[in-house]
Parts: structure tokens; C-alpha cells; sequence
């Protein structure tokens, strides 16, 4: 029987390779369409399909937004560009080269910084560039031949290259996790990897702990979804690590991983790089950022989500993890600002948005985008609760949901009109808090001789015969004083 492999004595190196597709209306160097479906080729024109004669023109938000992401990684950013054409065969390239800034970048190094055990981690960036998005074969539409649809060929894409920076499946998962919500939060790109409007190919070697030189790199296709990321770079760890433990030479090579049963398998040697044969392109006239367009863009980004974090924990006196699940998204954490301007009560509007709000969404399969109440509606149902006039019980399960399907009703007229306020007039509670200890006098003489814990009990039961009115405030001071 052989030995058990020692896995913690190898070091994993990855570096990432990200293509970010651009939410543009049009491609990057020509009119068409550049939304997600469609009909096969209906998103093409004589430039997509690089008609001889045809001529691309730079779109100009393309630019915009790949600078945006930029400055937000702190990359440096190129002030003379151009594009040039990587040249290679394939049945889903029409032009046979590709447009690309990848020997000439428009953001130069930058960083993303990561959540770790313990705080954080910056991973540092090689660059990120803009090109144009190839075609897609389908190998499943004809038993005997492929199927290539061009709407996709000219979107442009940002591919964002780390470093080989990361050593842990769980640093690519929360890299990922963290760009994602980056280019969703800068509204440059939507991150639905399962639409492939943000795919991922993962670099991965090892070496022994203490070594410095770079192992054989293996990179691994095919990944659609952070979570398959995750599982691809593991099993790959593991491989590799298995081959060398067994006296087996790593290849270099690409391969594809089966998300089905999570194992990859080789597309091709990569023994040799490949020779693009890079030279400018000579239908793009070179274009410059000047100081004036920067400090344009520069001005228009939003503030960053770790930076509202902090603000929202000083600010608004959250506790940090509220502070990060709302910051997660931000039309959530937008509505959250607006409702917290209207009202003081900031860790209540947390807990709404944490709670019956994102329960809501969840159960409906729905967004902070598609919500229906507007923050003064919400603001208006939380003072009611913080005001007492009703218990955040029957707001949340009586008030909320009539509110939902009457979203210009107030709240207060609603609670009204179903009979919810809550009692406070002592008078009305006092008979029932006599009903209900008549009712329990066992629990009466234990609560007498020491055990404090069952106040619960009768305010629950109070609060039951009451039908949720009785004030729970008022209820709990009477029954005191009735207990001494």
C-alpha cells in the first residue's frame, strides 16, 4: 500500500486570466447589437463578418469603461494606445485576426484586494486591455457538421491578467467574487458567467515550499461559474500533485474541465507558445487620454464598495458584516442610503433589508432593481414599528406583504384598515394580563420563586389573546408589576 501524499508541503501558483464583456449597446468597432440572444446572426452586419472593403470605427465607451475599471484597481493608465491584430485560424473568428491591446494595454498593472482570514489580501494585476469577442462554435446543433454563430464576434470584452499571484482555490473564489462585484458596481459589465459575459481561464502550478522558480503551468478552460473555478483549480492542485508524488512529469498544456463530474481533460500541448504575430492594425488610427477625458471619468466613479462599507460602519453605526452584505450590491446598498436618510433608525432599516426584504427577493427570484416599494414606503413601515404603533411581527407578516401588493398605499393607512395598531392604553391589556395568569397559576408561583425566564411565556400568551395589539412594551411593565 503506498503512502499517503503529503499535500501541505507544495505551494500552489495561479494566475487568472478574466474576460469581462463590456455593457455596451453596440460591438467595439461597429454598430451591431451587442446584447446577450438573439437568433443566431442577427447581430452581424459586412464589419462583424469582415467583409473586404469594411472598416471598424472605436467605440468610444468601450474605452470609458475599460479606464473606469482601471482606476478602480489602481492600474495606471495608458495615455497613447492602439490596437493591433493577433492573427490565428478559427472557424468562429470571420476576419481571420483578432483586435487586441494585448501588447499594449490600456491599464498597466492595478490590484484587487481580497477578503482573508484575518483581514485582507491585495492580488496584483498584469494589466487590463480591450479586444473584441470571437464568434461560438456549436458542436451540438448538427449531427455532422459545426454550427458558428457571429452575433458574439466584436463585443468587446476588458481581459483583466493577475499576476501569478494566488495560491489557494479559496483566493481564485473570492478574487472572482470581488471582480464580480466590482464591474457590476461600476455598471461596466453584468458578471453572469453563466451567459459568458464573464469567463475565466485559470493558470495553476506547483512547487515545494521555499522554492522560488515557477512549476509547469497547466491552464484550464471551460469554467462557468465561480463556484466550477473553484472545483476546477482543486482538482487540478490535486493532479498535478499526484503526478509528481508518482514520479510523473507535469505537461504543459490547455485543458477543458467537465463541471458534470468534475474531473478536466486535455484540449491541447502547449509546449511552445503560439506565434500571434502581433503587428499594428493598420484601419485603427492610434488614440490618446488626455488629462482632461481622465479626470472626467475619474470624477464620474462611484464610490467604491469597500469605501462605503467603512462609511456605513461609521456612518451609520453598522456592524460590519451588515455593512458587507449590503455593500454586495449596489442597488441594494443605493436603497439603503435612501432609506436611511429619511429615518433614524439605521440598524432597523439593516435588518429589514437582511431580512423580510431579501427573504422576499429570494422567495420571488427577484432583484433590488425589480423591488416595488419605493424608500419612503419602507421608511414609513419601519417608524411605524420604531414609533410603536405596531410590532415589527404584524409589519413584517401582515403590513409588508399588503404593502407589496399596494406599494402607493401608506403603511399606516393599511395597518388601520386591517385593524393591526397596537394597544398601549393599559386599561384594554390589564384584563387580559389577569385572564392569562389566572390561567397559569403554577407557572405564576414558579415564576415567584425564581424562574424570571418564563416572563416570555405569558407576554406570548398576551400577546396571543390580544391578537398581536397589546403594546409589548406596556405589556411587559404591567405584567411585572402584577408579578411582584
Amino acid at each position: 500500500m503506498s503512502a499517503a501524499i503529503d499535500f501541505d508541503k507544495y505551494e500552489v501558483v495561479i494566475g487568472l486570466e478574466v474576460h469581462a464583456q463590456l455593457l455596451t449597446e453596440s460591438k467595439l468597432f461597429c454598430g451591431d447589437s451587442a446584447a446577450f440572444g438573439g437568433a443566431p446572426n442577427t447581430h452581424i452586419s459586412p464589419i462583424t463578418l469582415g467583409h473586404p472593403g469594411t472598416l471598424p470605427l472605436l467605440n468610444r465607451q468601450a474605452v470609458e469603461f475599460a479606464i473606469r475599471l482601471g482606476l478602480a484597481c489602481q492600474s495606471r493608465i495608458e495615455r497613447e494606445n492602439y490596437f493591433a491584430r493577433k492573427n490565428y485560424f478559427y472557424p468562429d473568428l470571420p476576419k481571420g485576426y483578432q483586435i487586441s491591446q494585448h501588447t499594449a494595454p490600456i491599464c498597466d498593472g492595478g490590484l484587487v484586494a481580497i477578503p482573508v482570514p484575518g483581514g485582507q489580501r491585495e492580488i496584483k494585476l498584469n494589466r487590463i486591455h480591450l479586444e473584441e469577442d470571437a464568434g461560438k462554435s456549436m458542436h451540438d446543433q448538427d449531427p455532422s457538421f459545426t454550427m458558428v454563430d457571429y452575433n458574439r464576434a466584436g463585443v468587446p470584452l476588458v481581459e483583466i491578467v493577475t499576476e501569478p499571484d494566488l495560491h489557494s482555490s479559496d483566493e481564485v473564489y473570492a478574487f472572482l467574487t470581488t471582480l464580480r462585484r466590482l464591474v457590476r458596481w461600476l455598471d461596466v459589465c453584468d458578471g453572469n458567467m453563466e451567459e459568458g459575459s464573464m469567463r475565466c481561464d485559470a493558470n495553476i502550478s506547483i512547487r515545494l515550499k521555499g522554492e522560488t522558480k515557477l512549476g509547469t503551468k497547466v491552464e484550464v478552460k471551460n469554467l462557468n461559474s465561480i463556484r466550477n473555478v473553484k472545483r476546477a483549480v482543486e482538482g487540478e492542485i490535486k493532479r498535478q500533485i499526484t503526478l509528481v508524488e508518482n514520479g510523473e512529469t507535469i505537461m504543459q498544456e490547455t485543458r477543458s474541465f467537465d463541471a458534470g463530474n468534475g474531473t478536466s481533460f486535455s484540449l491541447r500541448s502547449k509546449e511552445e507558445a503560439n506565434d500571434y504575430r502581433y503587428f499594428p492594425d493598420p484601419d485603427l488610427a492610434p488614440f490618446n487620454v488626455t488629462d482632461e477625458y481622465l479626470d472626467s471619468i475619474l470624477k464620474s466613479l462611484p464610490e467604491l464598495p469597500e469605501a462605503q462599507v467603512q462609511r456605513y460602519v461609521s456612518q451609520y453605526g453598522l456592524p460590519e458584516y451588515d455593512a458587507r452584505v449590503i455593500c454586495d450590491d449596489k442597488a441594494t446598498a443605493d436603497y439603503y442610503e435612501q432609506v436611511a436618510t429619511i429615518i433614524p433608525s439605521h440598524k432597523a432599516v439593516a435588518n429589514w433589508l437582511l431580512g423580510p426584504v431579501k427573504s422576499t427577493l429570494n422567495d420571488q427570484g427577484g432583484s433590488m432593481t425589480t423591488f416595488p416599494l419605493a424608500p419612503a414606503a419602507l421608511a414609513s413601515l419601519i417608524q411605524l414599528v420604531e414609533d410603536g404603533k405596531v410590532s415589527f411581527s404584524i409589519a413584517s407578516s401582515r403590513i409588508f406583504p399588503e404593502l407589496l401588493q399596494h406599494p402607493t398605499e401608506q403603511p399606516l393607512d393599511i395597518a388601520t384598515r386591517l385593524n393591526l395598531l397596537q394597544d398601549n392604553n393599559a386599561n384594554n391589556i390589564a384584563p387580559i394580563i389577569d385572564e392569562v395568569l389566572a390561567k397559569y397559576p403554577d407557572k405564576v408561583a414558579e415564576f415567584r420563586s425564581g424562574k424570571k425566564g418564563l416572563m416570555g411565556l405569558f407576554v406570548g400568551e398576551v400577546m396571543k389573546l390580544s391578537k398581536g395589539k397589546a403594546d409589548p412594551k406596556l405589556t411587559n411593565q404591567l405584567l411585572a408589576e402584577k408579578l411582584k
